[in-house]
């Protein structure tokens, strides 16, 4: 009765598309999931809205992809962007298109997304168990055999791994998929957390807390030297610094920290003007404006809250006329909001994390099918592999583009 041609471990994205592609080519699949219901991560995807993909082409979404997104070539040429969002279509989820490329449901519920997955392969007849912890990978003479979860034993020549990495581990992605592949030989690129926020020296930021700020350019300084940049938008916290562009660059922080590299972040409030721009236009506001308080004219050029601590932090006089504000000061002012810097003490930790980076080696996975290079018929999908990418919907599509691949591999060759 435990014989299945498939057996997909984990039911979230990956393992939900990678078990419903290979039960509509018609093989039977079992799912075991570990947790209570299925898809825990899914659900919190995108602050509750699930960034469904991206527009980007293939050539263009790959650069967004590390450590080598051109692993994902024939998987994106399978199954991508316009496939998942027909598929959701097809079982009731519209979709939207916003900045960035970025795709979401018409309703901005990701539970949404995860009731249309789980009626599709529901209609594709996969058996789904759930509270299913699985122990062990039977693999025999380089084949894999089946699995052993809760002492029982599922017979099955495919078997997929889709447990996610080990962000959010509260959902259930607390990194056994790692653990159940070193078994069986494969390497594991060590995990660290990757899309995740960053904590910084002094209390600067913590003075700032709770202030979003769009359309500034964030630098990460690595030893003094220039490692990456970011437009668009950012928060500070009561610990640090968040937000898009500095989960973006938080990828090459961590790996800075890691090596014990001395790591900064200069923010640039004024992306849009060289230094002698901006300079021009404080020296008009302030001739203009030359019998105003100089706390006053900051309003024209930072958001209220920044205001006192640019006055404390340069030491300037609020009550000051803005006439009698010197060149130096103003090069102060000019400097400060071209480089706003903050040192980086450490990552928070994977229960933030939005993503893991690190995994099972890219050069022990067939990128043709997502089988094992190792153990015929086993199978990778998902975060678990050594792919991660900039937020915006991209780790998601891997994880979707992956998941059927596998899906479709694992039945289509001779087993």
């Amino acid at each position: 009765m435990n014989t299945y041609d498939v057996i997909v471990i984990g039911a979230g994205a990956s393992g939900l598309l990678a078990a419903g592609r290979a039960a509509g080519l018609g093989a039977r699949v079992l799912v075991l999931e570990k947790m209570r219901s299925e898809g825990r991560k899914l659900l919190i995807t995108g602050k509750g809205r699930c960034n469904i993909t991206n527009d980007a082409a293939p050539s263009e979404f790959i650069k967004h992809v590390f450590p080598d997104g051109r692993f994902l070539r024939n998987a994106f040429s399978h199954f991508y962007a316009k496939d998942i969002i027909e598929l959701l279509k097809e079982h009731g989820v519209e979709s939207t298109l916003e900045r960035g490329g970025r795709y979401f449901p018409a309703s901005n519920k990701s539970l949404d997304v995860l009731r249309a997955l789980l009626k599709w392969v529901k209609e594709q007849k996969v058996e789904i168990r759930c509270g299913q912890s699985v122990e062990r990978i039977i693999a025999e003479n380089g084949k894999v055999q089946g699995v052993e979860s809760n002492k029982e034993v599922y017979n099955a020549p495919n078997v997929i791994l889709a447990t996610g990495g080990k962000s959010y581990p509260a959902t259930g992605s607390t990194g056994d998929g790692y653990e159940l592949a070193k078994s069986v030989g494969h390497t594991i690129i060590k995990p660290i957390p990757a899309l995740v926020p960053l904590e910084t020296s002094g209390d600067l930021a913590q003075r700032l807390q709770g202030l979003n700020l769009k359309n500034v350019k964030a630098v990460v300084w690595v030893d003094g030297k220039k490692a990456g940049d970011a437009f668009g938008e950012m928060l500070f916290t009561h610990f640090g610094l968040s937000g898009p562009i500095i989960l973006t660059l938080s990828r090459i922080a961590v790996a800075a920290l890691q090596n014990n590299s001395k790591v900064e972040f200069t923010i640039d409030l004024k992306p849009a003007l060289d230094e002698q721009k901006l300079d021009n236009r404080l020296l008009r506001d302030l001739n203009e404006h030359g019998k105003k308080h100089l706390s006053n004219i900051f309003r024209n050029w930072l958001p209220a809250s920044m205001i006192p601590v640019f006055i404390e932090d340069l030491k300037l006089d609020p009550d000051k006329m803005c006439h009698q504000v010197s060149s130096n000061e103003r090069k102060q002012i000019r400097h400060m909001m071209k480089n706003l810097r903050f040192e980086v003490i450490k990552h928070r930790s994977f229960k933030e994390a939005i993503i893991t980076a690190g995994g099972i080696s890219t050069k022990e996975i067939s990128p043709k099918t997502m089988e094992s290079r190792l153990v015929k018929g086993l199978y990778f999908a998902g975060e678990l592999i050594d792919l991660d990418a900039e937020t915006g919907g991209y780790n998601l599509q891997i994880a979707w583009s992956t998941g059927w691949l596998a899906g479709s591999s694992c039945f289509t060759k001779e087993n």
